[in-house]
């Protein structure tokens, strides 16, 4: 009897070890790492888990207006072991792939052959990630790594069993399918169940519901929404991760089928924008009833990121842009009608005390909405609509350059702004080098500017007094320093410099011997006289962005203060209820300099409005303005061909006497600088109208 309750005894603890031991292996298999896409399997059912995508956060602008956010969507997901439970699984498949074409529903896989007889691989369209996983997938057949493309098709019809009746389009597009399902069945590969449709319309999405194949099911997610058409170059896209982005943000957290910012604004503010993923497990019979769903962890959506881009303004900043370029093309300007064939453009607006960027217009430009169904049409227009020209295209800045050979006459070279050079015309300090420069104005009407001042040669924009005193303060203070000024200037003022913008941007290059012996070899490597004459008007190897020369014009109205540029406002949590971070302004650099130079720089750039090369278009403005035009040779820096009108410049800050915006406009082959004036004035009236201490009349200062 003692023998028998102890053998009841011993049998009772060996049970409870069982079921412990059983109750212990299906909670380590729910555990299982994310990548494994089905973790439990019995006959009659399965657990799987899925990565649940958090919604990314919104983009609005400064004045709370959501300019990207989200709305719902849905897509259709395949689960393989209900699907493949189910009676003639061939079949069905076949029947969802040519109802989704009848549809117009769209399908990708990542099965690497061309769908077209004779097959041959297309293993380039794929990243590495994927071309490992179709060499995995071979592996897993007992297939040679170097099998021939149709004998693959061939091998694969005949595993999966396909009708001969079936035409070889049926049989292609069936096997690139049951590739892609396939795959998520090799061991180590991780993938979860595959996703054969994205953001399907309610009406497709109804159609294929009513076929009814087991194992098709909906999946909720969210989608990228626009709700303006501008900011485009700015706002950038989303998109799948390549092998390595990958490397980087699995590091992060991120699931493989993760969506992440691929450029602009979506890329540079990521780590804001994009949420915490959520894992959800779910148990489906083989009949496709789900029997058990529940989160491991919830998705926390992103943070929204307020930009200091003003949409209004950034809008008017477009069409003022578009409108010039457009009636260049038409109309050129001037007597000769030059700029027909300006090709493009750009425009940045500054707020002067804090670095914010208040617009920044490329053109042309083009839709987000539709960027994926015009991509083609975009990527061949000779234009270059996706080319951001505002931080990516350094740029000749031409005679806005001017300022600094003037700040650096009067601080390095001992030159007065009241200091008397009278113009010639034709400058003949190196004519035994056989190199003579000449005055603009001497060019289009055979007259000079006869004897002026520092401040007349910027408001008449002479190039003759820029060679003088250009010369003079170089021979000077690079025999007593061995350094250019002009170039000490110039870096101080942010040309050449990073401006501290989050998007990337191209740092152009500052004319000076140091750059020269990079960019050249020999004789040609070394620095002239003749040089520094082309240098001290903007041109020689002077190269800046549109977005430097608005901190430029930005540091001239700060009297030697710069800024760091910046597109980020604010960041708040999804709810909008907690601050997460908030921008301060942050001085990037300052610069001292005289009384002398100051008053120089601020009084001719006044008098370029009110009485020099942009008075046609300001003198009548009821806010004063600050200003300076620029015209550079194109010397090979043009987006189409190297020939034609020159390029137009245009700097600008106001109110002239307590500077709050400055605004930079450039149009390759634009012709004439004083005509981009007409972009800034409907900017400047959009600006100004909001406050009651000013008013502006745009009609009656719009040169027509």
């Amino acid at each position: 009897m003692e023998r028998l309750s102890r053998f009841r005894l011993t049998l009772f603890i060996v049970l409870i070890l069982v079921l412990f031991s059983v109750f212990f292996l299906r909670l380590y298999k729910l555990q299982l790492a994310p990548g494994d896409s089905y973790i439990a399997e019995k006959s009659d059912s399965i657990t799987y888990q899925t990565t649940v995508e958090a919604a990314r956060g919104n983009l609005l602008d400064r004045n709370g207006n959501v300019l990207v956010g989200n709305r719902a969507s849905y897509n259709l997901i395949i689960i393989n072991f209900v699907l493949f439970s189910s009676d003639e699984p061939n079949e069905n498949l076949l029947k969802l792939l040519e109802l989704c074409d009848e549809l117009g529903i769209e399908y990708q896989t990542h099965f690497p052959v061309t769908p077209e007889r004779p097959y041959s691989y297309d293993m380039d369209s794929l990243s590495q990630t994927w071309q490992n996983y179709f060499r995995t997938f071979l592996r897993y057949r007992d297939y040679d790594l170097d099998i021939s493309a149709s004998t693959l098709i061939k091998n694969l019809r005949e595993a999966y069993k396909l009708p001969d009746e079936w035409t070889p389009e049926q049989v292609y597009k069936f096997i690139s399918v049951r590739y892609e399902l396939e795959l998520r069945s090799v061991d180590g590969v991780g993938l979860e169940n595959y996703t054969l449709a994205s953001d399907v319309s309610a009406e497709a999405l109804a159609a294929v519901m009513e076929l009814g194949v087991p194992g098709v099911v909906v999946e909720s997610t969210t989608v990228r929404e626009y709700y303006t058409p501008y900011a485009a170059h700015l706002l950038g896209s989303i998109g799948q991760m390549d092998a390595q982005e990958w490397e980087t943000y699995r590091e992060k957290g991120y699931a493989m089928n993760s969506l992440i910012g691929k450029d602009g604004i979506e890329k540079a503010f990521e780590d804001y924008l994009h949420g915490q993923s959520g894992l959800k497990f779910t148990t489906v019979s083989s009949s496709g009833e789900v029997l058990e769903e529940y989160f491991k962890s919830v998705p926390e959506p992103g943070n929204n990121v307020e930009l200091t881009i003003d949409i209004g303004l950034q809008g008017t900043a477009e069409k003022a842009l578009e409108s010039l370029i457009l009636n260049l093309r038409e109309n050129g300007v001037g007597r000769k009608q030059e700029g027909k064939d300006a090709e493009g453009g750009a425009v940045v607006v500054q707020q002067c005390k804090t670095g914010d960027i208040l617009a920044c217009a490329s053109y042309p430009t083009y839709n987000l909405a539709t960027f994926s169904e015009d991509f083609k049409a975009l990527a061949e227009d000779e234009y270059k609509p996706l080319y951001n020209r505002a931080l990516l295209a350094p740029y000749p800045p031409g005679s806005i350059y001017k300022m600094v050979t003037a700040i650096a006459s009067i601080d390095f070279g001992g030159i007065g702004e009241y200091y008397p050079i009278t113009d010639k015309g034709v400058y003949s300090y190196y004519a035994d080098s056989g190199f003579e420069p000449v005055c603009y104005v001497w060019t289009s009407t055979g007259t000079t500017h006869g004897t002026i001042d520092m401040q007349q040669a910027l408001q008449e924009s002479c190039n003759y007094y820029f060679y003088e005193c250009g010369r003079l303060t170089y021979n000077t203070y690079y025999a007593e320093t061995g350094e250019n000024p002009f170039d000490i200037v110039a870096k101080a003022l942010g040309l050449g410099e990073p401006t501290g913008i989050e998007l990337y941007e191209e740092t152009g290059t500052r004319a000076n011997a140091e750059t020269k012996a990079e960019l050249y070899e020999g004789d040609e490597a070394e620095w002239y006289g003749a040089d520094v004459l082309q240098a001290v008007i903007g041109q020689s190897l002077n190269r800046f962005t549109p977005m430097q020369m608005v901190c430029y014009a930005s540091t001239l109205a700060n009297k030697g203060t710069r800024y760091a540029a910046t597109f980020l406002s604010r960041v708040v949590s999804w709810d909008y209820q907690t601050l997460i971070e908030e921008h301060t302004p942050t001085v990037a650099s300052t610069f001292e300099m005289s009384d002398e130079a100051i008053d120089c720089y601020t009084t001719g750039m006044q008098l370029v409005a009110t009485k020099g090369t942009a008075a046609q278009y300001l003198a009548d403005y009821p806010i004063p303005v600050a200003c300076k035009t620029g015209t550079a040779q194109w010397q090979g820096v043009t987006i189409g061909s190297n020939t034609g009108s020159d390029h137009a410049s245009f700097v600008l800050y106001a109110p002239a006497d307590d500077p709050e915006i400055a605004i930079a406009v450039y149009v390759e082959k634009g012709a004439q600088g004083g005509n981009l004036a007409n972009v800034c004035i409907p900017i400047l009236d959009a600006y100004f109208s909001t406050s009651s201490k000013y008013e502006t009349v745009a009609e009656e200062n719009i040169a027509h």
